[in-house]
């Protein structure tokens, strides 16, 4: 089964961004892959290292990007971000 992408949109020096880093870590501790279900990969991009990012979301960080789409801009709830992981996982299987 595909992994399910989770991004965070950050910039360095950013508050919010660490707030959002220690949600989104703290939840995705939580969820272990079972054989033969997905996985989640988490990465983290700086929009000062890509021009576009910076001028799409340079008003919006931290913005978490679940598979490619946004999901949340500003403060990361970590019940909703559960939840919608569990949703992708479940769609996935």
């Amino acid at each position: 089964m595909p992994a399910i992408q989770l991004t965070l949109l950050s910039k360095p020096g950013c508050h919010l961004c660490d707030d959002a880093r220690q949600v989104v870590t703290d939840v995705v501790a939580t969820f272990t892959p079972r054989d033969g279900s997905s996985s989640i990969v988490f990465d983290e991009q700086s929009i000062l290292d890509d021009p576009a990012l910076f001028d799409e979301y340079v008003e919006e960080i931290p913005v978490v990007l679940l598979n490619g789409r946004v999901h949340t801009i500003w403060r990361v709830d970590p019940v909703r971000l559960r939840a919608a992981l569990n949703s992708e996982l479940e769609e996935s299987a």
